[in-house]
């Protein structure tokens, strides 16, 4: 006789492809979720410290966003608009314009992309080599930019390009920042390779790049290796594009991830928290000299999600018109470096990586790390891995999450770390 869980879960295993993912890790039904805690069919709660791989920086639930998607869709509000002109997108770019592009003295134009990041990525990519005429793109060791064939031939994952089943073209690869150790500047090896007429790099269209490397590992790019980057982007007639679809919204501290690296790119990709209620939405910031598609050269049928639209202004002006807010998440940021620190110390040479609400420990195994994880997860607290071998324990807590929650996630995380290093050594002897 089938238990009610396994009725439950039997569903999924019978008709979902083979490609679900993070079920395989949490194998619960979730019924109900509310700020940064989900709640599963048999009524326990867990810490949400993965807030949708960095689509829920506001929590789940927001009640605010919440009540005004309620208010929108009881009034009949438009459900969908292709890119026709709303008052709802009206809205959005008017709450965008204010508290965010002006103050920050960006004059980019927003382009609405099909709503997933990589078709952001896939609309930045095509953009840059229309402008420039060229096709090279060059991207970096580790970075991931989605699974989309334009995207993914700038991915880095092995895995991930293996899934493409053809030859992916139009990317030269280039080391990230520290990926050769601290000794060596990776900068320098891109300024020679660029500078080099014999080099065999084509002149790039566009240098593509995140700030922090969600995926591949909370690699976080030094302001001065970025600020070299861009001058050769400039120098070199490449257009800069930063990926900010998980750095972005307020993960690293400030809205925009580069704002306190002294560079300003020339396009910008958003998705993830864009939309401030984990709608689907993506976006693509362009300076307006390259803004040259002509109508519908780069389009898609959800370009105009007006739900989103909705969310994503509340998200704006209720969080981002408070100066108060980016300083909670300093002090968060705070608190999550101690946290990892006391993680770090149990592991013989484990580092902590990333910056601002976007951190973690490498803790040089991924089977450690999917233990850890593991063990975290059977004590209440939802918490996922990154990096090439999976090998870094990564916290994307909401921003919003209270501190004393935050907190009891984060002692979770220790224990469980502490319970697994043990499970280790007792294995080792």
């Amino acid at each position: 006789m089938p238990t009610a869980k396994s009725a439950e879960i039997s569903v999924f295993k019978r008709r979902e492809s083979e490609a679900r993912s993070y079920c395989r890790s949490f194998d619960k039904v979730f019924t109900s979720a509310a700020g940064s805690e989900l709640t599963d069919s048999r009524g326990r709660s867990y810490i949400d410290f993965l807030a949708g791989c960095s689509s829920l920086n506001y929590g789940h639930n927001d009640p605010d966003m919440k009540q005004a998607l309620i208010d929108h869709i009881a009034s009949d509000g438009l459900a969908h608009g292709l890119d026709l002109h709303t008052d709802t997108k009206a809205a959005f770019l008017e709450a965008f314009d204010t508290h965010i592009l002006n103050p920050r003295g960006m004059d980019h134009k927003v382009m609405f992309t099909g709503p997933t990041g990589a078709n952001a990525v896939e609309a930045a990519m095509k953009l840059a080599r229309k402008v420039t005429g060229r096709t090279n793109i060059i991207a970096f060791t580790n970075g991931f930019h989605g699974v989309t064939l334009g995207a993914l031939a700038a991915t880095g994952n092995g895995y991930h390009r293996g899934g493409a089943g053809i030859t992916l073209q139009g990317v030269t690869r280039m080391p990230y920042d520290g990926y050769f150790g601290e000794a060596t500047d990776s900068a320098d090896f891109l300024e020679a390779m660029l500078t080099d007429s014999s080099s065999g790099i084509d002149a790039p269209a566009a240098i593509l790049l995140e700030t922090v490397q969600g995926e591949g590992g909370l690699n976080a790019a030094s302001p001065e290796w970025l600020r070299r980057v861009a001058d050769l982007a400039r120098d070199h007639g490449a257009l800069l594009i930063v990926d900010d679809i998980q750095a972005g919204c307020g993960r690293t501290g400030p809205f925009f991830s580069f704002e306190e690296m002294d560079i300003m790119p020339d396009i910008v990709t958003m998705a993830k928290s864009v939309s401030g209620f984990g709608l689907p939405m993506s976006l693509v910031l362009v300076r307006p000299e390259f803004d040259v598609f002509g109508p519908a050269e780069h389009n898609g049928t959800f370009r105009g999600n007006t739900h989103a639209f909705v969310t994503a202004r509340v998200s704006i002006e209720k969080f981002w018109s408070d100066p108060g807010f980016a300083k909670d998440i300093s002090h968060k940021a705070s608190l999550l470096t101690d946290a990892l620190q006391g993680v770090a110390d149990l592991v013989p040479g484990a580092t902590l990586k990333g910056r601002g609400m976007m951190q973690g420990v490498d803790v040089g195994s991924g089977d450690l790390a999917a233990d850890i994880c593991a063990r975290a997860f059977q004590k209440g607290l939802i918490i996922e891995t990154s990096g090439n071998e999976d090998q870094v324990v990564k916290v994307l807590a909401p921003l919003t999450t209270p501190e004393t929650l935050f907190r009891k996630g984060l002692n979770i995380l220790l224990d469980a770390a502490r319970d697994a290093t043990l499970g280790t050594k007792i294995a080792a002897e």
